[in-house]
Order: structure tokens, then C-alpha cells, then sequence
């Protein structure tokens, strides 16, 4: 007990001689010892569970918070880990000093960690930080992590090489209703920010101790007028004509203007993110090609998992409105990624699975977001990446009837849409023309591929569309049967329309192969209707061969159950 008391006593003495020493009185943290004795009495509070001994170090560290925000401008030291070590305990003894610790929270965003994100002590400290105090931050502080998530993912961009295991068990506590759209756009161009941060560093020397927004403030005007200059002359100010002696001695990267809106620190909501420019894309395009860095590499692996821990959450938690505002932005950012080709591919992957996962779940999407799945119909030749995102919708119109039962002038519309992409290729002669083409080069080649595939699934969704809304089954007739008549170069393109024609002779059998593999909300199966991934399950009786009632004699078709069902 008296040793404990010498303890208490030599750590209080601390904090008190370090509020008078003039040494220390500007720059707290210059002090190695004063984090230690906070940390000290801190342990000293939990352990003797005394609201007495709580209240009389309070005052003393509370003083120590203040004197160090305000000293952060001129410190040379690092604030972090000693104000992070204060805030640990606002939130454990709040409550018996009356010490609200949101403001301070938001003031330590704001004044320190904006200006030590890049530290890897302090980002390891603050990750752990919101690890440890996950529950009780979302509880009582629920707006605080989604309000700062900019700044947070500057923090995961710089130093997720090293911190990886940690973002991926902090991550979770960005996302909230308020944050939940405007976090998408800034997760999938976590590897931008990664380039603009290193441009940042490049220009203006190391990021730990500067604030970004003085870097802002001073580096924007002159780095937009470099920018003008290379958009109408083609040579940046500091060219300063053909005598530049290396590319490294240009102060200012012309691309830095356009990343300036990444690199802010706080939520405010969805903005338009300037590489959607054709000039961006060059940029970045241009940024691509250089050598990536070890910090870009491991970004570039992160983020798909960062996008898995997503697009979970969205499915488990979030409601039904913001993912159904949150698709139509998804759709819009397909095509425009930071271009490498493993994480394009990572990143389509799971944006197809979540968009095909949504409209399984909510198939009345398909209805509610016609418009920007009929402007995505309209791009399917623009790029690869949106022909496949066309493709994916088209099955997702057919497979869920547009929408259900209950949409039927929202299925209209989509089904002209389909036969609009159909009558296209048609009269371009898109998939002919084979004479003209014989010669042509493997990326013709490759075009001609991807979009016999498209044809396809349009086809497909024409078909199945009709099958669930059997009014537009005579201009699906029309529409098969142009492509049955064309000289389609590609034969499994007139292969599956002429099978569709063919199977729209015979309701039932068109109802059960190409009717929807389960019923919508409120919407009774068809008679005679399975679902095709459990035939192996079924017996032979729940196949739908009721057009045999009231046949007399043996039956007339000359297959057995197995050749239908595979043997398992």
C-alpha cells in the first residue's frame, strides 16, 4: 500500500512539474516521461476502482490535453500517442468527472491526427485505439468514425502494409447511415488516394507533422495554373521551354490539382470525384504505367478485401433504401477504377456479385432503377467493362421477370431497351459481315467474342422477359425471329433464338425451362414450375410432364428420367 501510494504520488508530481517547467509548458510531449506517468496513474484509477482518486488526477491530465492541442502547430515532437493515452481515459472515467469525450474526440481528429496520420506508431496506436473501444464508440459516439472516415482512410492508404490485419477489424465502425453511400466512392479509389498522397510527399516534403490542408491552401493555385498550362501549351511553368535538366526538378506534378478533393479530412457527402474527366483518365492512365510503389501494391491488394467487409455489412445490416441508392452509383463507377488489371478484375468480381446478390434479394430493384440500368444498356459498347456490366443486367432483368409480376410497364420498357441493344447489332451488322472480316486482328477478333456473348444474353432476357410477362411474347416472337432470319455470323447467337422460338410453341414446357427458378413476393409458383438446381432431389412425379393428363396408352416421348436429371 505505500509503495503504491509513492507511486501515485511520484506520477502526480510529474504531471504538476511539467504544467510549470517552461520547457515543456509549449510542447508536452517533448517530456518522455509525462506519457508514462498519464499511463501510470491511468492503470493506477482502474485498478483501485476509486472515483476519489479519479477526481484528483483529472484536472492535471485534462490540463495536459489542452496545453498539447494547442501546441501542435509549433511541436516538433509527436502528440499522438500521448493524446490518444488521455482520450483512453475520458472514455473509461467520463462518467465520474461529468467529461463529455466527444468534443475532445473531434478535436484530436481535427488538430492531431490530420497531421500524424502518417506516423506509424501513431496509426497503429489509433487503430488499436478504435479496435479496443469499438463497442463504445459506436454506442455512444455513433457519428464520430463516419464523420472522419476521409481522414481515416488516409490513414489505411499510407500505412496498410503494415497495418492490415488491424484496418480490417477496425474498418467496420466507418460505416453508418450517413456515411454509408459516400464511403463507396472513397473505397474504390483508395488507390488514388494512395497517389496522392505520394505526389503530396514528393512536392512537399514528409506528410507526418503537416496538415494537408495548408499543403492545400499554399501548393492549388500554382499547381492549377500548371495545370492550364500543360492542358492549352503542352509544357508545365516549370518547363520554361526545352532546357528542363530532369524530369525531377518540376516542383509541382500537374496532376495534382484534380487529387485535391481525396485528400480532405472529413464527410461531406457524395461529391463528384474529378478523374470521371477524360483528362483524369489520361492522367491516371499515365500514373499506371509508372513503377508502383511498395505502399500502391499492398493498397492494391487491401482493397478488394476492404470491398468484401463492405458489401457483407451492406447485405446484413444496412436497409433496403440506401442499397437501393447505393447501386445506381455502383453502376456508374464500373468502368472507371484505377486501371491495373488485377484489381480491375478483383474489384468488377465483387461489384457483380453484390449487384446480382441485391437483386435476388430485392428483384423489385430491377423495376425501381429502369432508368440507370436502361443508360447502362445504352453504354454496352462503349468498353469491355460495360459490355459485361450490360451482360449481367440483362440477366438479371430476364431471370427476375424486370421486377416481378406486379411491374409490368417497367418490364415494357426494359424489354424495349433489350430489343433496342438487339435491333442495334442487328442493322450495324455488328456479329456479320464475316466476308469483310476474315482478316481482321485478334482485338477485332475479341470485340466480335464479347459481343456474340452480349447477343446472347439479350436474347435470353427477350425470351424469359416474355415467359413472365406473356403480353410481350408476340414482339418476342418478332424479335427471335429477326435474329433466326439474319445472317449472323455467330451460330450460337442463331442457335438459342431459334431454341427459344421453338420452345414459346409449348407454353408449359417455355413456363417451366425459362419461367423464374422461384416465385416473387406474394406471387404463387406456376403449376408445373421447378427449380432446375434441385432436379436431382426431386422424384419423378414433380416433373412438370402434366401436358401428358388425360393422355390414354403409354407415354410417347423416348427418354428416361436420367437422361433429364444428372446422376449424383
Amino acid at each position: 500500500m505505500p509503495e503504491r501510494d509513492a507511486g501515485w504520488d511520484f506520477y502526480l508530481r510529474t504531471l504538476s512539474t511539467s504544467a510549470r517547467d517552461s520547457n515543456t509548458a509549449n510542447d508536452p510531449a517533448s517530456d518522455p516521461s509525462l506519457i508514462q506517468s498519464v499511463k501510470k496513474l491511468h492503470q493506477l484509477c482502474k485498478a483501485e476502482n476509486s472515483e476519489d482518486l479519479v477526481a484528483r488526477v483529472y484536472p492535471q491530465i485534462n490540463k495536459i490535453f489542452q496545453r498539447a492541442v494547442a501546441s501542435l502547430s509549433q511541436s516538433q515532437t509527436s502528440n499522438g500517442l500521448l493524446l490518444l493515452e488521455i482520450l483512453q481515459f475520458y472514455l473509461d472515467f467520463g462518467e465520474v468527472v461529468l467529461h463529455d469525450a466527444d468534443p475532445s474526440l473531434r478535436t484530436f481528429f481535427r488538430s492531431c491526427l490530420s497531421r500524424e496520420f502518417a506516423d506509424p506508431v501513431v496509426a497503429e496506436a489509433m487503430l488499436e485505439f478504435l479496435i479496443i473501444n469499438k463497442k463504445r464508440i459506436l454506442t455512444s459516439f455513433p457519428n464520430l468514425m463516419p464523420q472522419f472516415f476521409p481522414l481515416l482512410l488516409k490513414l489505411i492508404a499510407w500505412n496498410g502494409e503494415r497495418l492490415e490485419k488491424q484496418i480490417l477489424k477496425a474498418f467496420p465502425g466507418l460505416m453508418s447511415p450517413g456515411s454509408f453511400i459516400s464511403l463507396f466512392p472513397s473505397l474504390l479509389d483508395l488507390p488514388i488516394l494512395v497517389v496522392a498522397l505520394e505526389k503530396v510527399e514528393k512536392n512537399s516534403g514528409p506528410l507526418i507533422g503537416s496538415s494537408i490542408a495548408s499543403i492545400q491552401k499554399n501548393t492549388a493555385p500554382k499547381m492549377l495554373l500548371a495545370l492550364m498550362d500543360e492542358a492549352y501549351t503542352g509544357s508545365t511553368i516549370e518547363d520554361g521551354g526545352g532546357d528542363s535538366e530532369s524530369e525531377d526538378s518540376s516542383a509541382i506534378d500537374v496532376a495534382d490539382p484534380l487529387f485535391l478533393e481525396i485528400l480532405k479530412d472529413e464527410n461531406d457527402g457524395i461529391t463528384e470525384r474529378p478523374w470521371s474527366s477524360p483528362l483524369m483518365t489520361t492522367i491516371l492512365q499515365t500514373a499506371v504505367n509508372n513503377t508502383y510503389s511498395d505502399r500502391l501494391k499492398a493498397v492494391l491488394r487491401l482493397t478488394p478485401r476492404l470491398l468484401d467487409v463492405y458489401f457483407s455489412i451492406a447485405l446484413r445490416d444496412v436497409n433496403d433504401s440506401l442499397i437501393c441508392a447505393l447501386l445506381p452509383l455502383l453502376m456508374s463507377r464500373f468502368a472507371t477504377i484505377f486501371a491495373d488489371k488485377i484489381f480491375s478484375y478483383e474489384v468488377h468480381k465483387r461489384l457483380l456479385e453484390f449487384i446480382l446478390s441485391t437483386f435476388q434479394r430485392y428483384p423489385n430493384f430491377i423495376a425501381l432503377l429502369k432508368k440507370p440500368i436502361m443508360d447502362r444498356l445504352g453504354e454496352a459498347y462503349d468498353s469491355p467493362d460495360k459490355t459485361e456490366l450490360a451482360l449481367q443486367l440483362c440477366w438479371a432483368i430476364g431471370e427476375h421477370g424486370g421486377g416481378g409480376g406486379s411491374h409490368k410497364d417497367e418490364a415494357r420498357e426494359l424489354f424495349e431497351s433489350l430489343e433496342l441493344l438487339l435491333y442495334e447489332n442487328l442493322s450495324s451488322s455488328r456479329l456479320g459481315m464475316a466476308q469483310e472480316l476474315s482478316l481482321s486482328s485478334d482485338k477485332d477478333t475479341y470485340r466480335r467474342s464479347s459481343q456474340s456473348r452480349l447477343m446472347c444474353f439479350v436474347v435470353t432476357a427477350i425470351a424469359k422477359l416474355a415467359t413472365y410477362h406473356r403480353e410481350l411474347l408476340p414482339r418476342a416472337r418478332v424479335a427471335l425471329g429477326k435474329v433466326a432470319r439474319s445472317r449472323i455470323s455467330d451460330m450460337r447467337v442463331w442457335s438459342r433464338a431459334c431454341d427459344f422460338l421453338g420452345l414459346m410453341k409449348d407454353p408449359a414446357i417455355c413456363s417451366s425451362i425459362l419461367g423464374p427458378s422461384r416465385s416473387s413476393p406474394g406471387t404463387p409458383q406456376k403449376i408445373g414450375s421447378i427449380n432446375w438446381n434441385e432436379g436431382a432431389t426431386k422424384m419423378t412425379a414433380h416433373i412438370p410432364f402434366y401436358i401428358l393428363g388425360e393422355q390414354e396408352g403409354p407415354p410417347f416421348h423416348d427418354f428416361s428420367i436420367s437422361d433429364i436429371l444428372s446422376r449424383r
